[in-house]
C-alpha cells in the first residue's frame, strides 16, 4: 500500500470505521459524547465553531427562520435573511475604517455568492475568476498558481489548486492544471533567503511564474493568507501580500484569498488580509460565518468584477439549488450579529496574542515544539526532531496524531496532521478555539494540551 492510499485508508475513519464516540450534545466550549464523557474543543473542530455549541440566540434565530420557511429558491425569491447577511458581509469586508481598508471603490467587496461550505466558495471563486476573463474576451487566461502545502477543498476544481497529496493521489489527472510555487514559511525560508527578505523572495517567485507561464494565461493566483490545516497556521512575512497585490495587478492576473479557515475573524479582524492592508479580488469564507450552526459558506468578489459579469452574463454563472439558504443565512445573520455586539473580534485579537505567548512558554521545555506561531485564535504548533536542524521526524512516527489522540482521551479536542512540509514528513498541531473562550479556558486549553504533548513523546513509534 502507498502512503497516498494508507492516507486515504485514514481519512475514511471519518464514516465511523474506527469506531468514534458518539455526540450527544454540546454546550459554550464543551462537547459530550454519548457515555457521558466531557471534550474541550480546543480546535472548533475544524476551526468552525466560533460561538462554540448550543448558543440559544443563534439557535432561536433557526427556529424562528424554519417556522416560517426553511429554504426559498434563489431563482425564486430574495429573502430578509439573504439581504441582511449580504449587508453584514460587505460592511466586514470593509473593515472598520470603510473606505481607507478598501481603498479603490471599484475594488470594494460588495458582490457575493452564499453557498453551503469552503469547497463549494472556493469552487466559485474560480468560476468567477474564469467567467470574468471570459466576458473580458480574454479566453487564454485559464491557469492557476497556487502554492505547495495549500489545502483549498475537496471538490475537483479546488483540489486541483491544492497541494495536499494525500488527499489528491485517487483522483490525479483529472484535476485542473495549476502551476505551484514554493512553501512560504518564515521558520523555513529557503537557504540563502534572510528571513527578513522572504516576502520579496517569494513575491518574485510569484512573478517569474506568471512572466515563464504568459500572463496572457494566467487567470489568477490563489492563496491562504494565514495557511490552516496544510502549513499549520502559517502567516504571510511582513510585506509579501502588499508585493502580491502589486504584481496580480501590474499583470491583469485576479487575487483569490481562501479565507476559509483564516477568515470570518478568526485571526482577530474579518478578513484576514486587512492585517496586511491588502484587498483582494475574490474571496472565499465559510467556516466562521455560520459556525457550524448550518451549512454556509461565500465566494465575495469586488464592485468591478460584478459589472463585467452583469455585463456579459447578467451575473455570475455559479451557485446550486441550495446556494443561499434562507435557514443557514439566518444562522449566519445571527452568528455575525453576535460576534459585532460583543465585540469577539477584539477579544480574539488581545487574547490570541496572550493565548500563543502563554503557549509558547508552556512548550518551551520540550525539544521536540519547534515553532508556536499564527493569528489570533489560529494558532500552529510544529513539531521537529532537532530544534537546531529543524528536522522533522519520520513520517512513521505520527507523532502529530499521537499526540492528538491522547489530548483526545484526555478530554481534549485538537487538529492534527502530517506532511506539513512535503505532503509526507513534518507535523503540525492545531489549535483554534472558539471565539468564547475565557481566559480561564485558555488555561484549560494549554494545561491539558501540554500534557498531551508530554505523553505523546513518551511513546514509541508505532506503540
Amino acid at each position: 500500500m502507498t502512503k497516498a492510499r494508507g492516507a486515504s485508508s485514514r481519512a475514511r475513519s471519518w464514516t465511523g470505521s474506527r469506531g468514534l464516540p458518539k455526540v450527544s450534545h454540546g454546550t459554550g466550549i464543551y462537547v459530550y459524547d454519548t457515555s457521558g464523557k466531557r471534550y474541550l474543543d480546543a480546535s472548533g473542530g475544524p476551526a468552525v465553531y466560533c460561538l462554540g455549541h448550543g448558543h440559544p440566540e443563534v439557535t432561536a434565530a433557526i427556529v424562528r427562520q424554519l417556522e416560517r420557511i426553511a429554504h426559498g429558491y434563489r431563482y425564486t425569491f430574495t429573502s430578509d435573511p439573504l439581504e441582511q447577511l449580504r449587508e453584514i458581509v460587505t460592511r466586514a469586508c470593509a473593515g472598520p475604517d470603510g473606505a481607507r481598508s478598501t481603498g479603490d471603490p471599484a475594488r470594494r467587496l460588495d458582490s457575493m455568492v452564499f453557498v453551503c461550505d469552503g469547497s463549494e466558495a472556493v469552487e466559485s471563486a474560480l468560476k468567477v475568476a474564469l467567467q470574468y476573463h471570459s466576458a473580458r474576451g480574454e479566453m487564454t487566461r485559464r491557469r492557476f498558481i497556487a502554492r505547495r502545502r495549500s489545502w483549498h477543498g475537496n471538490t475537483l476544481g479546488a483540489l486541483g489548486v491544492s497541494d495536499f497529496l494525500d488527499r489528491r493521489a485517487p483522483f490525479e489527472g483529472a484535476l485542473v492544471d495549476a502551476s505551484f510555487l514554493p512553501q512560504v514559511s518564515m521558520y523555513r525560508p529557503p537557504a540563502g533567503v534572510a528571513p527578513g527578505s522572504l516576502g520579496a523572495h517569494a513575491a518574485a517567485e510569484l512573478e517569474a511564474e506568471i512572466l515563464r507561464v504568459g500572463p496572457e494565461r494566467v487567470a489568477a493566483f490563489i492563496f491562504e493568507p494565514v495557511v490552516g490545516a496544510a502549513g499549520g497556521a502559517l502567516p504571510p512575512p511582513p510585506g509579501y501580500a502588499q508585493r502580491v497585490r502589486e504584481i496580480c495587478s501590474r499583470h491583469g492576473v485576479l487575487l483569490i484569498a481562501d479565507e476559509v479557515m483564516c477568515g470570518s475573524g478568526r485571526t482577530g479582524t474579518w478578513r484576514a488580509l486587512e492585517q496586511d492592508a491588502v484587498v483582494p479580488d475574490i474571496m472565499a469564507v465559510a467556516k466562521g460565518l455560520a459556525g457550524g450552526y448550518q451549512p454556509l459558506g461565500a465566494t465575495i468578489y469586488s464592485h468591478a468584477i460584478a459589472e463585467v459579469l452583469e455585463a456579459a452574463d447578467g451575473g455570475p454563472l455559479t451557485g446550486h439549488t441550495f446556494s443561499g439558504h434562507t435557514a443557514a443565512c439566518a444562522a449566519g445573520v445571527a452568528v455575525q450579529t453576535i460576534v459585532a455586539r460583543d465585540r469577539l473580534l477584539e477579544r480574539v485579537a488581545s487574547a490570541g496574542a496572550r493565548f500563543q505567548t502563554a503557549l509558547r512558554e508552556a512548550l518551551g521545555r520540550y525539544e521536540a515544539v519547534g515553532d508556536v506561531r499564527g493569528r489570533g485564535f489560529l494558532i500552529g504548533i510544529e513539531l521537529v526532531a532537532d530544534r537546531a536542524t529543524r528536522a522533522p521526524f519520520p513520517p512513521e512516527r505520527a507523532l502529530a496524531e499521537t499526540i492528538g489522540s491522547c489530548a483526545f482521551e484526555d478530554g481534549l479536542i485538537c487538529y492534527a496532521a502530517g506532511g506539513n512540509l512535503d505532503g509526507v514528513a513534518g507535523d503540525i498541531i492545531l489549535l483554534a478555539p472558539p471565539y468564547i473562550a475565557t481566559d480561564a479556558e485558555l488555561e484549560e486549553i494549554i494545561a491539558r494540551f501540554a500534557r498531551a504533548v508530554e505523553r505523546g513523546l513518551g511513546k514509541r513509534a508505532g506503540g
